[in-house]
């Protein structure tokens, strides 16, 4: 089963997208413009479908915002056919087009063909203050070596790392890596701070930064 997230304003082709993609056996989220896309849905997607022309941010918009927290593929919803777009949205880092109107087996078929390429590719992997983060397995090492950390915080230093140098209020991050519906409030970020703190400093490792009265931020690569 994968985690498929479809954006689109059309309410009756979100219901037939779902429908579809429900048969295969996928978990299917359902928003209804891109700017409704945070980096929790990032984080949790295997595929994401996006329709281009949507008010507001439209799916070029979104797919610009987005593509450096999906480390999934991205496939465009669109009538619009013009060489033009079509490289646009592959430019701006989009995997793949279906042109509308298109019968709900091809994208079934298209669907899953991406997401049997994305389980063989090797995961990708960033580098953030002397740490490697394997974003596909979510595992953090330090000299080649796994630094254990739990899930909430692994995906807090992934979420601070992948935007090394902005600063992120408590509430902000904590909606980031457990979302709006997580049981807890922004106090179990600190919480969660001081112990990845303390593993890091263990290896002789600081990243993390506190901006007070503001939040937390990662290092910048050229802080020592």
């Amino acid at each position: 089963m994968a985690h498929i997230l479809a954006v689109d304003d059309d309410a009756d082709l979100r219901r037939l997208l779902r429908t579809a993609l429900e048969r295969d056996g996928h978990q299917v989220t359902c928003l209804d413009r891109g700017s409704a896309v945070t980096p929790a849905h990032c984080a949790w997607a295997h595929c994401i479908l996006l329709d281009v022309m949507m008010p507001g941010e439209d799916g070029f918009a979104t797919c610009r915002r987005i593509r450096a927290l999906a480390d999934c593929p991205i496939l465009f919803l669109t009538a619009k056919t013009a060489e033009a777009d079509v490289i646009r949205g592959l430019g701006l880092g989009g995997d793949d087009y279906l042109l509308k109107p298109f019968r709900l087996g091809e994208l079934r078929a298209r669907v899953n063909a991406h997401l049997r390429r994305q389980d063989r590719a090797p995961q990708r992997r960033i580098r953030r203050s002397g740490l490697d983060f394997d974003l596909g397995a979510k595992a953090l090492y330090w000299k080649g070596q796994p630094v254990k950390l739990t899930r909430g915080e692994y995906a807090i230093c992934e979420h601070l790392a992948l935007h090394s140098g902005q600063t992120f209020s408590k509430e902000q991050i904590y909606e980031a890596v457990f979302g709006f519906d997580a049981v807890g409030d922004e106090s179990a970020v600190t919480e969660h701070i001081k112990n990845i703190r303390a593993k890091l400093r263990s290896l002789g490792c600081a990243p993390i930064v506190t901006v007070w009265g503001v939040g937390y931020r990662w290092k910048r690569e050229d802080e020592n």
